[in-house]
């Protein structure tokens, strides 16, 4: 028995939202639909691809490692049907300013997508802060900007919002919150906690904090990510971030679990910007549509939401 490319997108848009009754919604189908897709998979694959939570669905060893081969069919799948379709003849150059987070964790794949699509169009990307970003496109020292959208603040700017990647609590393996049933920003409280600061991170985790009458017990900043996720493995803490960011391993081989949390936490929300009224370039329609079909196309199995 083989798979179908209908029930990779049901495992992909469940991967993403971490819950089944969320990638109903956004697939325009019912939820009996999705679980029957999933469970179809796991008995194909003869592996359990999630574990089933009070607050949704989380991943395991199995469905992280094969939710990256699922991503490769899609992309090859979406390749292959836009062939005929695509303008090689465009060309001329375009100037990307990314984000750290951007850059390092969802960019680089699509660069390199993007060249195979478009051979004569010469990508020039800049790693700015949010910041830098804003005021660039506005001086048109960038042609666009790919960023955290939640950020922005500028209202020049015109964006597009690809997809939201949840933000759930990573803990060091046999963490005691992995035995509760429910764990809240309460209970995260009473636990020391890793603070990234790059890409506005810790501004962004006051913000949700600040809803309650918690606050987190901060034991160090940093801004980076490798020293966050060895900080968490290596039992020193714990914290919250985003799926886009995660990795089940520190760098040492230590392992890191994540846990839905029952408060309600914004995700971080990706998008491209640019000036607003600005006259698109072939590179830079070119830019924005590949993003288009990739995650805002109904039959892509994403979801998406902007200014225009």
């Amino acid at each position: 028995m083989s798979f179908s490319i209908r029930q990779l997108k049901y495992f992909a848009a469940t991967a993403e939202l971490g819950r089944i009754s969320q990638a109903a919604v956004q697939l325009n189908i019912s939820q009996s639909a999705v679980t029957t897709a999933i469970r179809e998979l796991e008995e194909i694959l003869e592996q359990q691809l999630f574990e089933r939570q009070s607050h949704g669905v989380e991943l395991t060893d199995a469905g992280r490692r094969f939710l990256g081969h699922t991503y490769a069919v899609l992309a090859a799948v979406d390749d292959a049907m836009r062939m005929p379709n695509q303008q090689v003849s465009i060309e001329g150059s375009l100037t990307v300013a990314a984000s750290y987070t951007v850059l390092g964790y969802f960019l680089p794949h699509h660069l390199q997508r993007f060249a195979q699509r478009y051979p004569r169009i010469e990508v020039k990307v800049h790693e700015v802060t949010r910041e830098a970003i804003e005021e660039g496109l506005i001086t048109k020292q960038y042609d666009m900007g790919l960023l955290l959208t939640s950020n922005v603040i500028n209202r020049e700017l015109a964006l597009e919002t690809f997809f939201g990647s949840e933000r759930r609590l990573w803990v060091p393996a046999k963490h005691p919150l992995l035995e509760r049933s429910e764990v809240t920003l309460a209970d995260v409280a009473q636990e020391p906690y890793i603070m990234l600061t790059v890409d506005e991170a810790s501004a962004t985790a006051l913000k949700y904090w600040s809803r309650t009458p918690h606050q987190p017990k901060i034991r160090l900043r940093t801004s980076s990510v490798e020293a966050v996720r060895s900080t968490v493995a290596n039992g020193l803490g714990v914290t919250v971030l985003s799926d886009m960011v995660y990795r089940p391993w520190s760098l040492e081989g230590r392992r890191i679990e994540t846990i839905n949390l029952k408060d309600p936490i914004p995700a971080m929300t990706i998008g491209l910007g640019w000036k607003q009224g600005a006259e698109h370039t072939p590179p830079m329609q070119a830019f924005r549509d590949y993003f288009r079909q990739l995650f805002l196309d109904p039959t892509s199995g994403r979801s998406a939401r902007g200014r225009p």
